[in-house]
């Protein structure tokens, strides 16, 4: 103890200035640095006796400082799991822009090619709970975090280019609809069906993931989608809408039910540890960031249709620009601090990025927000990991006084009307055109699979939505369930 407080002396007279190691980080790194090896105290630096480390036993245990903060630190050391996509990982890494896109808009991140950005990556599960499964079938999260010059742009995205419903007041029956059965707290894959005959629409999205996009070969072959047009505009105010494909370097892989089922038996952590093992040994996972660009006059031709995040923007229609790349090339060092904290929210955006005018963008707004308050607490925006890089101050005539920042040609969001969902049409292309026959045989497999435990009537339903989209994919799902039920 007096070894340390002449430290703490030396230090303070070295300073020539009266010592707060508060305000003085780098004073506060050195005293500890040069503090006895292995000397332990509590959260208010208070040195630790050996007696009430080693012993508790025949004294009052309120007057043990040490066991007091070690037990009330334990039980406050981790926050509330996510709402949503709880299980997960993540990585660091950057994006550079291997093409301009200024004259769309006048992000600086996106601006000058060969510009780098740092990034946070994480890959979630969409129904598996924390410490379960990462290989289950299922609608995954892929979320990236921009650290930009100008502030922090977040994509919250999904492994599929479109979501289930156009309606925000259903997705929280969509979301109840994976959970568990709250009766028991078992796996109810019933509540699943009950929700599509109610939605047909979200039938496009479940194609995907019950072919092969419902269980990726490894989160390196997983793509990354928002769903929303964003609205966008470049210096000179000229607005556009812009939707992100990230998509793996790789190609995107999966894995079949048998293959998946065979791992999982061996290790229910494959994904993270897969990961974690390429970046490693410098095996790096990157993909390619390209937009799809909708202008003014084709919103005037096409209406609400190129808002529908139920849909998907047609490539024939609207090509890929490449953007850039991304590149994961940290692993973390602390995953509670760095991926657990990691935060991400649509409201998140930076200048020339203005945010997409359909309704699910704009409660998606409001309800990342509130989870992460509710998550987080309130300064969830000062963890480390959420905090911007670089914050653009201005200062006014006055030194050392900032004013607001000022946004040149800034428009408000453009006002859409947004019709009934329908996208059979598009389910249907993606069915005939899109899947191989590979693939097909693989959804007619995983379709049977998925809706024999239902009831008769349940199955009729289904059908009839499947009819819609295509009749082949209705038949074929119906004779293999005809076999099913009479083995």
């Amino acid at each position: 103890m007096l070894a340390f407080l002449i430290i703490l002396a030396a230090n303070a007279a070295a300073t020539n200035q009266d010592w707060h190691p508060a305000v003085d980080p780098a004073l506060l790194r050195q005293i500890r640095q040069d503090s006895p090896a292995g000397l332990m105290s509590v959260s208010n630096g208070a040195p630790v006796t050996y007696c009430e480390v080693n012993s508790t036993l025949n004294k009052p245990l309120i007057r043990n400082s040490f066991l007091m903060d070690h037990v009330t630190s334990m039980d406050r050391e981790r926050t509330c799991v996510r709402t949503v996509h709880g299980q997960g990982s993540g990585a660091f890494g950057f994006f550079k822009v291997t093409h301009d896109l200024s004259h769309i808009c006048k992000a600086s991140f996106l601006k000058e090619i060969g510009k780098k950005t740092p990034v946070a990556a994480r890959f979630s599960s969409g129904i598996a709970e924390k410490g379960g499964s990462e290989l289950s079938r299922e609608i995954r999260g892929f979320a990236l975090k921009f650290y930009t010059d100008e502030g922090i742009f977040d994509i919250p995205g999904i492994v599929t280019p479109m979501f289930v419903v156009k309606n925000p007041l259903y997705f929280v029956e969509f979301i109840h609809a994976i959970r568990k059965n709250p009766a028991l707290y078992l796996a109810d894959p019933m509540k699943l069906w009950d929700f599509v005959i109610k939605y047909p629409e979200a039938m496009h999205t479940f194609l995907l993931m019950f072919a092969d996009r419902g269980i990726p070969l490894s989160f390196a072959n997983m793509p990354c989608y928002n769903v929303h047009s964003l609205q966008v505009e470049n210096e000179a105010g000229e607005v556009h809408f812009i939707r992100f494909h990230i998509e793996p370097f790789e190609g995107i892989k999966h894995l079949t039910t048998a293959e998946a089922q065979k791992i999982n038996a061996a290790d229910l952590d494959y994904y993270t540890r897969e990961l974690y093992n390429r970046i490693k040994k410098g095996d790096y996972p990157r993909w390619n960031v390209s937009v799809q660009i909708v202008s003014e006059e084709d919103v005037q031709k096409h209406g609400g249709l190129m808002f529908d995040v139920t849909r998907v923007l047609p490539k024939c229609d609207f090509p890929l620009h490449l953007l850039g790349e991304i590149v994961l090339n940290r692993n973390p060092t602390n995953h509670f601090a760095e991926i657990e904290q990691l935060a991400f929210c649509p409201a998140n955006l930076v200048n020339g990025i203005l945010g997409a005018p359909d309704k699910v963008y704009e409660a998606r707004r409001f309800a990342y927000a509130d989870a992460q308050l509710y998550r987080l607490g309130p300064n969830v925006q000062k963890i480390p990991v959420n905090c911007p890089l670089h914050v653009p101050t201005e200062y006014s005539e006055s030194p050392g006084e900032p004013v607001s920042y000022e946004s040149t040609n800034k428009r408000g969001l453009l006002k859409i009307k947004e019709e009934e969902p329908y996208n059979y049409d598009q389910a249907a292309e993606l069915y005939e055109n899109e899947l191989t026959g590979d693939e097909r045989t693989r959804l007619h497999e995983n379709l049977i699979l998925a809706i024999s435990p239902a009831s008769e009537f349940v199955r009729e339903r289904v059908i009839e939505i499947l009819e819609m989209i295509h009749p082949d994919l209705a038949y074929q799902v119906a004779k293999g369930l005809t076999s099913t039920m009479a083995e």
